[in-house]
């Protein structure tokens, strides 16, 4: 039985992806930087699927400690890290206004925290043996297709994008393929209701990366299976 970590899986996009990689016959460890996450693991469970719950706040080195010491004495190894933590679609400003707390929060989450979370992962994940890190990506942080606004999250998910290159290269050796995704806009809280597609369809253009082959691409940049332009 394969093993996957979700980050940032309370709600939205991460809760589906739990949901979908649970289908697959997949133990999940659903992770959320509140407790709320807890009870979303339950209900899961209630209908038979394999979910366990950790708390995990990417942004606090001692909180990615913890979760790592967990994971290796209750697991010992994992096969695939979804990266999907994210705060701050910052519609409301741009860079001549913005504000340089939140861009520094961002900056934390978005780009530092699946750093330092899958470096330390990364002795634990399966070594020639098909592992996956996802890193959940956005068409804003791409100079070919992103728009005005939002600033701090897109500036941070093009850090995200060369964290995924630089990764895929340094994990080549040990076949950890390392891809970014772009799930589109989704109808999630951050998404908001006028979102053209379903967390349904957003979550499975993640689940494409995390199931592909052995020989599958990496170092990528991807929606619904399709290289997304950088």
């Amino acid at each position: 039985m394969k093993i996957a970590v979700v980050s940032g899986a309370n709600r939205g996009l991460g809760k589906e992806v739990v949901r979908q990689l649970a289908r697959k016959e997949m133990r999940v460890i659903l992770t959320s930087r509140t407790e709320h996450g807890k009870e979303v693991a339950d209900a899961f469970r209630d209908q038979r699927l394999d979910v366990m719950y950790h708390q995990l706040d990417v942004a606090d080195g001692q909180s990615i400690a913890e979760f790592t010491e967990y994971l290796r004495e209750e697991h010992g190894t994992i096969d695939i890290l979804v990266n999907n933590a994210g705060i701050h679609y910052d519609t409301y400003q741009n860079t001549l206004n913005a504000d340089f707390g939140v861009v520094q929060e961002a900056f934390t989450v978005n780009t530092l925290g699946p750093w330092r979370l899958s470096k330390a992962l990364y002795p634990l994940i399966r070594k020639g043996g098909g592992g996956r890190i996802v890193n959940v990506s956005s068409s804003s942080g791409s100079f070919v297709e992103s728009w005005p606004g939002t600033p701090a999250y897109a500036i941070t998910k093009v850090g995200l994008n060369m964290l995924t290159l630089k990764m895929a290269a340094d994990m080549a050796d040990d076949k950890i393929l390392v891809n970014a995704v772009c799930p589109g806009w989704a109808r999630t809280d951050m998404g908001g209701a006028e979102a053209p597609r379903s967390a349904e369809e957003g979550a499975a253009s993640i689940v494409w990366a995390v199931t592909i082959p052995d020989d599958g691409p990496t170092g990528g940049f991807f929606q619904d299976g399709n290289p997304v332009s950088w």
